[in-house]
């Protein structure tokens, strides 16, 4: 998912031609998927072992030191980056910070309150607000039947996202606190439709923890998953990224910031096959390069960010105007810094721990 959201957002050829590789789901839902998954795992085991108090306070944590990164990328973009791209006028930076140039003070203000979110910076302040109210779900998840309840909600929150429930909070938001920030300066990602996607990951991670006897899908189930994610494949690459042309009303089915209803199945479809055909995948082959990028998920994820904004502050949104080996120079050329930082955050976390052991072997003693 890192690969394919940094080859996305670097803007080169290879954009167009690897965007939505397997049909109508982007890099984004797998690695929200992924994170709430992982979520539902370790805070579940957290919980189990140590109580819900710990399992909050220990969300809350994380949640904190993610918004710091995006804090840190925040001021990146409105220091460095907006300074180089005033200063060599490129368009691209002008519209990525276009309110923060109409109103600084109130878009540094409400950015960091995770209001304000310019583009390429919209996805972490969704992963925070998710993680601070991971606690309750989790809670609830718990309890007996605790999941039936929330997957309903959430699943009644998306439903409400399709018939226009972010405009219409918008709209009472701004009457009630006279909110100046625009709807799209608030981020592409409609959080009421993307938080169903979170909580089915953090149902399937949790329910891996609490309930150990997995069972399969049935294989009715796994048959029409790969008759409906094969058949958006090749429609993928036949049609094009709009699936009915120029209809909006039909594409609007596919959307990928409401989630719209033929997305989320085709999401669904790709999870259904790769729960099936994963694990007998990866009991043969190792991705020792993908392993890494992954343990280092969030300094790999802001490491790109930073390296795709210095790229359009240098040279701006050439994508499809320079020639083919600069492409492949430029993208192969950030993937490999990617690299770097993983390997490093990586060493550093293992010396972390091996420095943490001898004291917590002299507390247990």
């Amino acid at each position: 998912m890192l690969v394919l959201i940094t080859i996305t957002h670097v803007p080169t050829r290879y954009s167009a031609w690897l965007t939505q590789p397997f049909g109508y789901v982007s890099a984004a839902e797998g690695f929200v998927f992924l994170s709430a998954f992982l979520v539902g795992a370790v805070y579940t085991r957290r919980a189990i072992e140590h109580g819900t108090s710990a399992m909050r306070g220990a969300l809350w944590r994380r949640a904190g030191l993610i918004w710091l990164c995006q804090a840190g990328m925040l001021l990146f973009l409105f220091t460095i980056v907006a300074n180089i791209g005033l200063r060599t006028d490129r368009r691209a930076i002008k519209n990525l910070i276009s309110y923060y140039l109409q109103d600084p003070i109130d878009a540094l203000t409400t950015s960091l309150l995770l209001i304000y979110n310019p583009p390429l910076l919209d996805i972490l302040p969704m992963y925070v607000l998710f993680m601070l109210a991971s606690p309750l779900a989790l809670s609830l998840g718990l309890l007996k039947r605790g999941w039936f309840v929330v997957i309903g909600i959430s699943l009644t929150l998306w439903l409400l996202t399709q018939f226009g429930l972010t405009q219409a909070a918008y709209n009472t938001i701004v009457r009630a606190t006279d909110l100046r920030v625009p709807l799209h300066e608030t981020g592409a990602f409609e959080l009421a439709a993307w938080q169903f996607i979170w909580i089915m990951g953090m149902w399937m991670g949790s329910r891996r923890e609490a309930v150990p006897d997995h069972r399969d899908f049935p294989g009715w189930v796994v048959a029409v998953a790969l008759i409906y994610g094969i058949g958006c494949l090749v429609w993928r690459h036949t049609v094009g990224l709009q699936p009915f042309g120029p209809n909006p009303e039909l594409n609007l089915l596919f959307d990928k910031w409401r989630l719209g209803p033929l997305r989320l199945l085709d999401f669904f479809a790709l999870l259904v096959i790769v729960v099936r055909f994963g694990p007998a995948l990866s009991a043969r082959v190792r991705f020792t390069v993908l392993e890494n990028l992954g343990k280092a998920s969030l300094p790999v994820f802001c490491a790109q960010i930073v390296a795709v904004l210095l790229v359009l502050s240098a040279v701006g949104d050439k994508q499809g105007l320079l020639p083919l080996w600069a492409d492949t120079l430029l993208l192969g050329a950030t993937l490999a810094g990617l690299y770097a930082v993983a390997l490093i955050s990586n060493k550093v976390d293992r010396e972390q721990r091996t420095a943490a052991r001898p004291v917590n072997a002299r507390t247990a003693a």
